[in-house]
């Protein structure tokens, strides 16, 4: 898999999929969730509510999928970051489950292209040089015949900065 890194935008990225670090009742909130959300149209989020009425809320670590709506991508995977507590081992493997579930699911619907955003490292305060190193990590240890391209996507120069040297 070829890993891209990107500071930008990511409901302005054109990749098959794009991924929001959503919260756990999947209506939006802040952060990349609500830029995702408020750019994706309401389409999203009635697709999200349907989710909600069918399984409940989404529990960390785990992923599902939308239509983008009106954004450049073709789905929206939803995961739930971690919110950091200082339980480093709990909390990494609950991030690194995030990667890996989106990564699956992207499989599963056979995309070669997938963005993802800096992952509870906004109010969920994970603390981002960690979560730089277990997103990468988990990539760069996923092994995909379907999947081509990753793109990490900062936000800020914090992060690129940060993913900028562990790519390195």
């Amino acid at each position: 898999m070829n890993i891209e890194l990107i500071k930008g935008d990511i409901t302005k990225i054109h990749a098959d999929v794009i991924v929001n670090a959503a919260n756990s009742s999947l209506l939006g909130g802040g952060g990349v969730d609500g830029a995702i959300h408020r750019a994706g149209g309401k389409q999203i989020l009635e697709e999200c509510i349907q989710i909600r009425n069918r399984q409940g809320k989404c529990n960390t670590g785990e992923a599902v999928v939308t239509s983008a709506g009106n954004l450049p991508a073709k789905y929206v995977i939803h995961t739930v970051g971690p919110v950091w507590n200082g339980e480093e081992s709990k909390s990494s493997k609950l991030l690194e489950d995030c990667y890996k579930n989106s990564l699956q699911l992207a499989e599963s619907l056979n995309v070669e292209t997938i963005a993802f955003p800096n992952i509870s490292t906004g109010v969920y305060r994970f603390p981002k040089e960690l979560a730089g190193k277990i997103a990468v990590e988990t990539v760069k240890n996923y092994q995909s015949e379907i999947i081509k391209t990753v793109i990490f996507v900062c936000f800020d120069d914090e992060n690129e900065m940060i993913y900028k040297m562990i790519l390195e």
